[in-house]
């Protein structure tokens, strides 16, 4: 039997099993730093935040547009995004994505295909992931946190194809969000009835099942193959439920840093 007294006591110092290859993300994720570190390190943050609102601050109402950065322009899934990406631009939305490849690449392409507005939210990662082709305006974060809250932030609808961890990190937030009423019922679309059954059968037969969700939780999700479907429930609900308009937008101001 080992002595509870022997036994290592774990030290602010430890690096916790957490790392990347950004030094100031193994600094936030360490755990407890000195004052003046944290303070330079919520500084940082603070400083991402600020450049995401003045570079997005004029392009929208905006629909964003989550799945999966693997799938090639070969792909039906590819093709289906490209689709949706389109129909959200010819009905005055601006698409905005994740900016990386994939369905990120293929909304973005869609929406400029019939000469849209495309914007992306792309992320820093270990294994560059570079903004796609068809964006007219991008901007990039250090922090995924940071980079989510963007595209919450900007977005009336939000459309999900299939994708992978990153995907379902990125709609289960925003159903959180709606859920606790820190977000309005903004439309929550899933493209792909059989991709996402699984997932649904899941919610019902085990979430609700055992009493943690409720049944409107289920209900929330719009589940459809037909990009037409999608963009008009987008367009219904953002136009007559949040009273959205086509008309002019703001300007931007040089002297606070916008364009």
């Amino acid at each position: 039997m080992v002595d509870v007294e022997e036994a290592p006591r774990a030290r602010s110092d430890d690096r916790w099993g957490k790392g990347t290859s950004d030094p100031a993300e193994r600094r936030l994720l360490r755990g407890p730093q000195p004052r003046g570190v944290e303070l330079a390190e919520a500084a940082r943050i603070f400083a991402e935040c600020v450049k995401g609102f003045r570079r997005l601050h004029f392009v929208g109402p905006c629909v964003t547009v989550f799945g999966s950065a693997r799938f090639k322009e070969d792909h039906p899934y590819y093709v289906l995004a490209r689709e949706v990406g389109a129909k959200l631009a010819e009905a005055g939305f601006t698409v905005m994505t994740g900016g990386g490849p994939g369905i990120m690449e293929a909304a973005n392409r869609g929406a400029k295909d019939v000469g849209g507005y495309s914007v992306g939210s792309n992320i820093t990662l270990p294994v560059e992931q570079r903004p796609n082709p068809y964006l007219d305006r991008w901007v990039e974060f250090r922090y995924f946190f940071v980079r989510k809250m963007l595209l919450e932030k900007y977005s009336y609808a939000f459309i999900a194809m299939p994708g992978g961890i990153g995907t379902l990190d990125e709609i289960f937030e925003t159903a959180v969000l709606v859920q606790t009423g820190k977000m309005k019922d903004f439309p929550l679309v899933l493209m792909g009835r059989s991709f996402w059954a699984p997932l649904l059968d899941y919610l019902r037969d085990s979430l609700l099942a055992a009493g943690t969700i409720d049944a409107v939780d289920v209900a929330r999700w719009i589940v459809t193959d037909s990009p037409d479907e999608a963009v008009t429930v987008v367009q219904e609900r953002a136009m007559r439920q949040f009273g959205l308009t086509y008309g002019p937008r703001a300007k931007p101001r040089w002297w606070l840093g916008e364009s």
